[in-house]
């Protein structure tokens, strides 16, 4: 029987969303029924619901859960879902609850429970929680342990991999001369605490309910941000890979921009340890709005992944009078090539193309020009640029290439290209923001034969660029009024390209 809470979360999406016209919404990114989202979660962290065929189209469900336990009185935070073998349902989630540390400050004990149900309504285990502090090696924090992403092995045994923030302590032994011992030094012993950061643990557990620590997967060093969060590890294309975002990066060059941003490691298990080495490691996206992504196995073999598409620099600069806000990425197909992590939109997108307009070596020079047909919020745009030197001192016959979107006679949003840098960046300074927040990001992007390869996916409320063949992906939202809908291209210099787009079907 569900509480009184939940009854009341399903009774308030019911009455809001009725406030909420279709056109306000993306046409095809999943985005909050109601309220606000991050990464499953909504409001004052429920467990907001939604299911689809074909990850593109998406119908909502009754929220799944509630913070209505004295263990999770302030909220259901992020998890994972599992269909067990019987076909039913389990969600792992971190439940919340604050207390007051003796300083008077106000922090979040976090501890794993589990929940139980039929794809629609959820039952929270009566011995949660699973999982506590107590569970956890000595120098991990209880206020800094969560995100559990669950699966189940062949021989049925559960597993878990959660994020934790480690305080190793460290004594050092100071002596001071003092004539009343018998070597003459006064041994003091100072403790100290030593941030580690955040780290990949691995749990297991015969059935759902009795969970015991295994072992660290990966320790962050304070190498890729401070914090970790929403884990995932996974075998792809004969490689194991682990996924996470971190909290408070430090930039390396063009990799990890966004403060708060997203990583990937790519590599093995060491089998006599079983901890993870990392061979290669990169940015999951490099725009501005990514964070929080999760992956599943389709049953054809894909490994599909989506993610919050949002920053917690801008996550709560939204409209008041629209009463939902944050969405999701389109989900991406991954692999591995040349020790990278692709991406590239699920091969159902395909089938929302409509209305082909293309236009073959098209020419601009220190002009801004529009193409008759090429317009539009909802847009698969693919675009070749001919980058190619013209002399022995490699000099380019253009210094900027620009793309424009979303645009009218004030705003626009667009990606631009420096061949002599070779650097792609996205720019929504001009989408109509009154706040001072994130509004550019650059990336490397290096042309293959001469060309650089764009595709760029527009939605109503935002841009999903992939580039070259999805070696890198980077991603921005912007809330400029759907009537600007215009798309130019534009060089500083002579350029060259090529371009085919497609009118997006909703529905």
């Amino acid at each position: 029987m569900s509480s009184q809470a939940l009854r009341d979360a399903r009774r308030y999406e019911e009455v809001f969303e009725q406030m909420i016209m279709p056109e306000e919404r993306p046409a095809f990114h999943l985005s909050s029924r109601v309220g606000w989202m991050n990464d499953p979660n909504w409001g004052p962290m429920h467990w907001g619901h939604a299911v689809s065929k074909d990850l593109l189209h998406w119908k909502y469900l009754p929220a799944a859960l509630a913070p209505d336990k004295p263990y999770d009185r302030d909220g259901c935070f992020s998890g994972g879902a599992l269909a067990m073998k019987d076909g039913t349902h389990m969600l792992m989630y971190t439940g919340i609850c604050k207390e007051k540390t003796p300083g008077e400050r106000e922090l979040e004990v976090q501890t794993q429970c589990v929940a139980f149900g039929d794809g629609e309504n959820y039952t929270k285990y009566e011995g949660n929680p699973v999982l506590t502090f107590e569970d956890l090696p000595e120098e991990c924090s209880r206020y800094d342990f969560r995100d559990p992403r669950i699966w189940q092995e062949e021989d049925g045994t559960f597993k878990a991999a959660a994020v934790s923030y480690s305080l190793r302590k460290q004594r050092e032994v100071l002596r001071d001369r003092n004539s009343d011992t018998s070597d003459g030094l006064l041994a003091t012993t100072m403790i100290h605490e030593e941030e580690e950061g955040g780290q990949i643990l691995l749990f297991s557990a015969q059935d759902p309910y009795h969970w015991k620590f295994e072992r660290k997967l990966v320790v962050n060093g304070y190498r890729l941000g401070r914090m970790w969060e929403c884990p995932d590890l996974f075998e792809l294309d004969g490689k194991q890979v682990i996924l996470a975002s971190a909290m408070d990066m430090l930039p390396d060059g063009l990799e990890y921009h966004n403060g708060n941003g997203t990583f990937c490691l790519i590599g093995g298990y060491d089998p006599e340890t079983g901890r993870f080495v990392s061979e290669t490691d990169q940015s999951v996206d490099y725009g501005i709005d990514f964070y929080a992504e999760q992956t599943v196995l389709a049953p054809d073999g894909r490994r599909i992944m989506i993610a919050w598409m949002q920053n917690w620099d801008t996550c709560n600069l939204h409209t008041k009078s629209i009463p939902w806000f944050g969405q999701m990425t389109l989900p991406r197909e991954l692999s591995i090539k040349d020790g990278r992590l692709y991406q590239w939109p699920i091969r159902e997108f395909l089938s929302m193309r409509r209305d082909k307009v293309s236009y073959e070596n098209v020419r601009v020079r220190n002009e801004e020009i529009e193409l008759d047909g090429v317009r539009g919020r909802l847009v698969d745009m693919e675009l070749e640029l001919k980058v190619m030197e013209d002399d022995e001192e490699g000099h380019y016959p253009f210094q900027k290439f620009a793309i424009h979107f979303a645009r009218d006679g004030r705003h626009h949003t667009g990606i631009s290209f420096r061949p002599a840098e070779s650097t792609l960046k996205v720019d929504r300074k001009f989408s109509g923001s009154r706040r001072a927040i994130i509004h550019q990001r650059r990336a490397y992007a290096k042309p293959k034969d001469g060309i650089l390869k764009l595709r760029i996916i527009l939605d109503r409320f935002s841009a999903e660029v992939f580039v070259n063949g999805g070696e890198k992906v980077m991603t921005i939202t912007f809330y400029t009024d759907v009537r600007a809908d215009g798309i130019s291209f534009f060089a500083d210099g002579e350029a060259e390209f090529s371009v085919t787009k497609y009118r997006l079907q909703e529905g």
